[in-house]
């Protein structure tokens, strides 16, 4: 089964102040290309077989500096875009955090629905229906990547690590951050979370297949049972 890479969009002028959303128009800053060009420059090596993004501005810009000069069509999956927050969408985030939604949003996810928005259930929903689509379009072996937002990927990690979504709070997606999942048809692996800046040669082709049968071999028994 592929392996797929989870990345985060780059900073922008609004992160950690205004909830964006699906509001048009807003782009990278010089951080947040910066961070996008970085992860470009450790990723090189490691072939991809497809690269999906959310229709937002600021996941095609870090997509394509992350791809740089790959001969790589960049997809647009509406079903990897941002929360739809609604009424929320552009407002303060310390104003925000004064709703009584927010209390909700944060210690029960899964009964959170925005107003004039979605539920976060249903945006779990969609977002791991695209992963479990694309897994299916490219072959058993490949690496795919997708750039999308912090809860989505948070979302799609919750539910590949077995989590409810009442847990995925507990997990941190850093813009311009890379996150992994192997998927096998035991289970999935995830190999990394929340990365900005460390090795990925065991991305390569070659560190793959070994860890593939590490893994076959580990996994051979019925749940661990002597």
């Amino acid at each position: 089964m592929p392996t797929l890479l989870l990345i985060r969009h780059g900073l922008t002028a609004a992160t950690g102040h205004t909830l964006s959303g699906w509001t048009p128009g807003v782009h990278l800053d010089e951080r947040g290309l910066a961070q996008a060009r970085s992860l470009g420059d450790r990723l090189r090596a490691v072939p991809l077989a497809a690269f999906v993004v959310s229709p937002l501005e600021r996941c095609r810009e870090t997509a394509a500096a992350v791809c740089g000069g790959r001969p790589l069509e960049l997809t647009v999956d509406e079903r990897l875009g941002e929360v739809r927050y609604g009424d929320w969408t552009g407002r303060d985030l310390k104003a925000l955090a004064r709703e009584p939604l927010w209390r909700i949003i944060q210690a029960h996810p899964s009964a959170a629905e925005f107003p004039g928005g979605e539920a976060l259930r249903d945006m779990q929903a969609r977002a791991v229906d695209a992963v479990r689509d694309w897994n299916g379009r490219v072959e058993e072996r490949a690496t795919w990547a997708l750039c999308s937002h912090g809860d989505v990927i948070k979302a799609i990690l919750a539910d590949a690590l077995g989590m409810h979504l009442d847990q995925f709070q507990r997990i941190h997606v850093n813009p311009g951050s890379l996150s992994v999942i192997r998927y096998t048809p035991l289970r999935p692996f995830v190999t990394r979370m929340n990365d900005v800046g460390g090795d990925v040669s065991d991305l390569l082709p070659g560190k793959q297949r070994r860890r593939r049968t590490s893994d076959a071999v580990v996994g051979g028994g019925a749940g661990g049972a002597a």
